[in-house]
């Protein structure tokens, strides 16, 4: 059982924001970040270490989010990635360590000596 059950998950596919509430606390996580922390071995890897660094995912979207019973969604991104399960808890943690997981992920990205480049 999780100890978080989101109240609302929105998508805004021109601004490329999920919003998620979790009662009183509310999230809202770019397309770019749930792809590039997506929780799938593809991207995590098959354990400690072994993650993926992904580049060039500044202009990804989710094309679409498929529920999985009453504990998680499966976003389908339009890159083609879409075996990552965000459970309830997941989305939470995401959400609460944001500002944290995105700052090592831009260190991750200045330490391959990648630059992110967003369309104008």
């Amino acid at each position: 059982m999780s100890k978080y059950t989101p109240t609302e998950i929105h998508l805004n596919q021109r601004t490329r924001i999920l919003t998620v509430s979790f009662g009183d606390e509310k999230f809202e996580m770019s397309c770019e970040y749930l792809r590039v922390f997506s929780p799938s071995a593809e991207v995590q890897g098959h354990g400690p270490g072994q993650e993926v660094l992904q580049l060039n995912k500044e202009n990804v979207n989710i094309s679409s989010i498929q529920p999985m019973g009453n504990y998680a969604i499966k976003p389908v991104f339009d890159d083609g990635h879409d075996t990552g399960i965000y459970s309830w808890d997941t989305l939470y943690q995401l959400g609460k360590y944001q500002k944290e997981n995105w700052q090592h992920y831009l260190s991750r990205l200045a330490e391959a000596g990648h630059e992110r480049k967003l369309d104008s």
